[in-house]
């Protein structure tokens, strides 16, 4: 196949479209900034552009769709333009093009309202009840793919649950930071199990749904490592492989939620140069439990992860020299 992968400059995208060079694919790419695919064809562009979109859908066989404005904070305009704007600009671009395949890369927090998530499966997305603009944003956004499947467009959305790896400038890189500066603290005892995704095995998962979309189109999935560790396990796993302290001190989990709240009102106003320091939904994503049941995931996309979270761990410590 032909295969154009939005958003391949961050980490997931470039190990996607990697992992469908590999399988002996077409690549071609769409986002801002060159994507260092090696072997790829990129497209300069945003998918918030008509001209940009048209170029990069333009003869192609399928779609995975990663390109969003991912942040804890931020203009809310922005979260619509990017991320529910530019799915619809480019499920239409797919539709014109004769696109057969069409994978969303969603997250599991299109269907979190606050609460722990036990074992579940991928629940339907709710933009009424997922917290953040990010999060409403990517609910709305996967709804308008899923509601595009059709027998001429195949439409699979993908939910990879925290992903990390080697050269995460996200989630490992402010974890190690923070705790370098001893500002790491745990929500409550840190005893919340929470899965994760290996970095690989995320790519793999995805490239895996773009394979299997004639087979189980219309449907969402949840990707992980089907893994569950306690929040301070992962934390300690991740702060010991970069060499930095693990977290020594805790703040009630509740005082943090409200904390979170008082922040991104603030933010909201003068918003500061990054990330916010906490906010709610970090709040809520830190002190309660989210794993999933990954046995339809497997199954329908027939699809395991390759890679262990200690194999994980210890090839982050080596990607840190340790």
């Amino acid at each position: 196949m032909r295969v154009l992968v939005t958003g391949a400059s961050g980490l997931l995208g470039r190990a996607v479209a990697t992992s469908i060079l590999a399988a002996g694919h077409e690549v071609r790419t769409l986002q801002r900034s060159p994507s260092r695919v090696e072997g790829a064809a990129d497209v300069l562009g945003s998918v918030t552009d008509a001209t940009s979109v048209a170029r990069a859908t333009a003869g192609v066989d399928g779609i995975v769709h990663l390109a969003a404005k991912v942040s804890l904070a931020g203009d809310p305009a922005e979260f619509e333009a990017v991320n529910v704007g530019g799915t619809l600009r480019l499920l239409r671009a797919a539709v014109a093009s004769g696109v057969r395949r069409f994978v969303y890369v969603s997250s599991p927090s299109v269907a979190h309202s606050g609460s722990s998530i036990v074992g579940d499966d991928a629940e339907p997305a709710d933009p009424l009840r997922a917290h953040g603009d990010y999060a409403r944003t990517k609910a709305q956004a996967e709804l308008l793919a899923l509601a595009a499947d059709s027998p001429a467009l195949a439409v699979v959305a993908v939910r990879p649950h925290l992903v990390w790896g080697p050269g995460d400038t996200q989630l490992v890189a402010r974890i190690v930071e923070r705790a370098r500066q001893g500002r790491l603290p745990l929500l409550g005892k840190g005893a919340a199990l929470i899965d994760s995704t290996y970095i690989d095995n995320a790519a793999s998962g995805i490239a895996a749904a773009l394979e299997r979309a004639p087979h189980v189109h219309g449907n969402s999935y949840v990707i992980t490592n089907g893994e569950p560790r306690p929040v301070a396990e992962l934390l300690d796993g991740m702060c010991r492989a970069a060499g930095v302290p693990t977290p020594r001190w805790s703040v009630p989990a509740g005082l943090a939620r409200t904390a979170g709240s008082l922040i991104e009102a603030v933010w909201r106003v003068r918003p500061g140069v990054d990330e916010p320091p906490m906010t709610r939904f970090l709040a809520e994503q830190l002190s309660t439990a989210h794993w999933f049941d990954q046995r339809r995931t497997r199954a329908d996309l027939q699809w395991t992860p390759a890679v262990s979270l200690d194999e994980g761990f210890r090839r982050l410590a080596a990607s840190y020299g340790n």
